[in-house]
């Protein structure tokens, strides 16, 4: 069941959820203020001390380069990111340890226990493709309330959009057939559910893991490991007692001993019925289609093959040709396919040079050796496309957008003074994932390294 089709009653039978109510989480989230680094409330007891704490700035998040090979990338975590905002604070024995640790003075320590964030962000929509300098998120506020985000908004969205891309890779490789996420015990427990939801996200179908399952809705998978064969006396004996309790459309892991042989059991147990067989070892390609020919052959026409076995893109790609009808990927997906971040961001590019209402903003940007420079200013962006719809640049700029693209601008409002505003069914950044990588350059859903699919281009203000 998708979070675009809430249930009619929740699981203990009460009336379901429903408007702004049904996107929230089925748990309550604890405080997210300690996820942050130590010299973030350093930095605010030196602000508060100076006076400038209070000065109006916007901070970005962005990333200088994709990883190595990537053609794009995917924003997931936005949604994560709205709950963890929205439960940054800092409660009475965050405080005390805060206090008996000395990580700050008695002043600071009285802003951070009335902390309440009261400033705008925006930002690309979850599901969205993003380039090298895109501004995917954009915070707005005093420096004091927004300096405190940085380390749990990184965090998210680094994490999240690794997955995503990667759940993107392989749902674009896959062309079609269903994906089961079972990675959760290839990672931390926490991160597991995180990665579950990127992944669907980014295009997988459904998740083993039950944790994500309750809070984020993603479909649910599941039947038989190893261990459970082995548990019996015999194959048969396995296969009996899982048809006996799950039926016939259930799915048998025929590669525990001889898959010839459990093929053939499974027929004769299950019958022509049979839902799938699932293959984790060997050749997948070789022995997807010797097991095809046999289900054939004994009339089993209609039983699926899954194949699992430390899938990724690449593996997803190979079998392109071969008889299989869903995938199952763990380790490589939860890890990102070896980028498990994307190295974003979170900089300041505009502050006013006073608390006085109406100050204006003034561009500030970090000059560095080393290649981590910095654009100033409050950005805007947009996606410009060619006749046919297709992406052709990722335009950024400060100032007024330009007339011809501001029907194409990709920022969105996601809290308004201090209220969150942009909450989405999940469903929604799915297909809104699946519709933006359909609108990239076919060279973008390539395996082969490569460079940005489309340019990033900055357009400088005019001057008036």
């Amino acid at each position: 069941m998708s979070t675009a089709e809430p249930r009619n009653t929740a699981p203990d039978g009460r009336p379901a959820r429903t408007g702004e109510d049904a996107l929230r989480l089925p748990v309550e989230v604890p405080s997210t203020a300690l996820f942050t680094d130590h010299y973030e409330l350093t930095m605010l007891q030196a602000a508060l001390a100076a006076g400038t704490a209070d000065r109006p700035c916007v901070f970005e998040v962005f990333t200088r380069k994709l990883p190595e090979g990537r053609r794009y990338g995917v924003l997931a975590g936005v949604g994560r990111v709205l709950d963890a905002v929205e439960h940054f604070r800092f409660e009475p024995a965050q405080l005390d340890h805060l206090r008996a640790h000395d990580v700050v003075d008695e002043a600071t320590l009285d802003y951070l226990a009335g902390y309440r964030f009261s400033g705008t962000i925006s930002g690309y929509p979850e599901g969205e493709v993003y380039f090298p300098g895109s501004p995917v998120l954009r915070v707005e506020g005093t420096f004091a309330e927004c300096v405190l985000l940085e380390t749990v908004i990184l965090s998210i969205l680094n994490h999240d959009s690794a997955i995503a891309a990667a759940a993107s890779r392989m749902s674009s490789a896959a062309a079609g057939r269903p994906l089961i996420e079972m990675g959760a015990r290839r990672t931390h427990e926490l991160a597991a559910v995180a990665a579950s939801r990127a992944a669907y996200i980014g295009g997988f179908t459904t998740t083993s893991d039950l944790a994500a399952g309750f809070r984020y809705d993603i479909p649910t998978t599941g039947t038989s490991a190893h261990a459970f064969t082995l548990l019996h006396d015999n194959e048969r004996d396995a296969f009996e007692a899982q048809v006996a309790a799950l039926g016939r459309g259930t799915t048998l892991l025929v590669d525990t001993y001889d898959v010839q042989e459990a093929v053939r059991t499974a027929v004769e147990v299950a019958g022509p019925e049979l839902g799938a067989v699932r293959i984790d070892s060997g050749d997948l390609l070789l022995v997807a289609h010797r097991v095809r020919d046999q289900l054939d052959r004994l009339g089993a026409r209609d039983t699926r093959i899954v194949v699992t076995s430390d899938l990724d893109e690449y593996a997803i790609a190979s079998l392109a040709a071969a008889p299989v009808d869903a995938y199952g990927v763990g380790t490589q997906l939860v890890t990102g396919s070896g980028h498990p971040t994307c190295s974003m961001v979170y900089k300041l590019v505009a502050r006013a040079r006073s608390t006085e209402p109406g100050a204006p903003l003034e561009p500030v940007a970090k000059k560095s050796l080393g290649g981590k420079t910095s654009l100033g200013g409050r950005k805007w962006a947009a996606r410009r496309r060619d006749a046919e719809g297709v992406a052709e640049a990722e335009v950024v700029g400060t100032g007024p957008v330009p007339p011809e693209l501001a029907d194409a601008q990709l920022l969105v409002e996601l809290v308004r003074d201090g209220e969150v505003v942009g909450r989405e069914p999940m469903d929604v950044a799915r297909e809104r994932h699946a519709a933006a990588r359909a609108a990239l350059p076919l060279s973008a859903t390539q395996l082969s390294k490569g460079e940005p699919v489309i340019p990033t281009e900055y357009v400088a203000p005019q001057p008036g």
